[in-house]
């Protein structure tokens, strides 16, 4: 199978078009002025609240990580000083956590990963001389395998999205959309932000698709993926009936999800295409197809922590080698 593209080549037709970026400087220290050891719980935790919004953490792990630091605040003594808290309490509100709240082992892992982020901030920043939450156990949590498509039913899929192709009134909309996921990977957000300049046709025998960030933190997720010259042919019979400007999917997600499901139900497919469900599908192809893992990761766009759940995963979709 060939090679997966670099991570980093050459930019795209649109490059020079932009004003080139500013080097990334190193961040500057965190400082927790006027926090010490002696602090309250509830102090060290706003403090730690403004260095994440700060940091432009998304809003959900802030909120989510807050909310479990002020479950644990108001069981240990939010005005306790924050020097003065031990592993023990720490492991005493798992405990409880664990038998009187009975919440699940998703929340429960990330509740101790909102202790152990917080207590390794106050020991890097100085605040505290030794993290009382290193000791803590992490207990990893899997999710269930996720559904993809058996081989019949991407067949079935296509056979249905090439009807709706060449129908009295044809829509290259499912075709298109649906060969572009299966192929490439890309996740749900990834597409809805493609341009039309993101479809690189400048080597008509090697067309690939560029997948941009606009925040230098999601840098490593950016690739230039291949495309398939079969799906280039599909593509350009919906550039002709549709023409999009801005966006290469000009319709709301909701939109594009209700396109896959009316997909679905023309090739009587019961599970429900969907975005992740194709985006997995992708990968064990890839996978089964002999891609190595670790252009596997790449064409994701993954992290390797990432790659841990995702990778093992995919290992047991797969099934034993032949």
């Amino acid at each position: 199978m060939d090679e997966q593209l670099p991570l980093f080549s050459p930019q795209p037709p649109d490059a020079a078009a932009r004003v080139t970026a500013p080097a990334l400087q190193a961040p500057s220290p965190v400082t927790t002025p006027g926090l010490n050891s002696a602090s309250s719980l509830n102090a060290a935790i706003l403090a730690w609240r403004d260095h994440l919004e700060r940091e432009r953490s998304p809003a959900n792990t802030v909120k989510a990580f807050i909310g479990d630091l002020n479950l644990a605040a108001h069981f240990v003594g939010a005005f306790k000083n924050v020097g003065q808290i031990s592993t023990r309490d720490l492991d005493n509100w798992l405990q409880w956590q664990r038998t009187n709240q009975k919440c699940s082992p998703k929340t429960y892992a990330r509740r101790v990963t909102s202790l152990k982020s917080f207590y390794r901030w106050l020991r890097q920043t100085g605040v505290l001389p030794i993290d009382p939450a290193a000791a803590l156990i992490q207990q990893s949590v899997i999710s269930p395998l996720p559904e993809v498509l058996s081989e019949a039913e991407v067949e079935a899929a296509r056979a249905a999205a090439e009807a709706w192709a060449v129908a009295e009134k044809p829509d290259q909309r499912p075709r298109v959309l649906f060969n572009l996921l299966l192929e490439t990977g890309i996740k749900k957000g990834e597409c809805l932000a493609l341009a039309p300049n993101h479809v690189d046709l400048s080597n008509p025998s090697e067309p690939v698709l560029w997948v941009r960030y606009p925040d230098p933190r999601h840098r490593y997720k950016e690739r230039k993926l291949r495309l398939n010259l079969a799906w280039i042919a599909a593509y350009q019979a919906y550039l002709a009936e549709y023409e999009p400007r801005d966006k290469l999917f000009p319709w709301s997600p909701r939109r594009l999800e209700y396109l896959l499901q009316d997909l679905s139900a023309a090739a009587d497919i019961q599970k429900g295409i969907s975005f992740d469900m194709l985006r997995w599908t992708c990968a064990l192809r890839d996978m089964r197809a002999g891609l190595d893992e670790t252009h596997l990761r790449q064409k994701l766009g993954i992290s390797k922590i990432q790659w841990r759940e995702i990778g093992m995963k995919l290992r047991k979709l797969a099934g034993p080698p032949l």
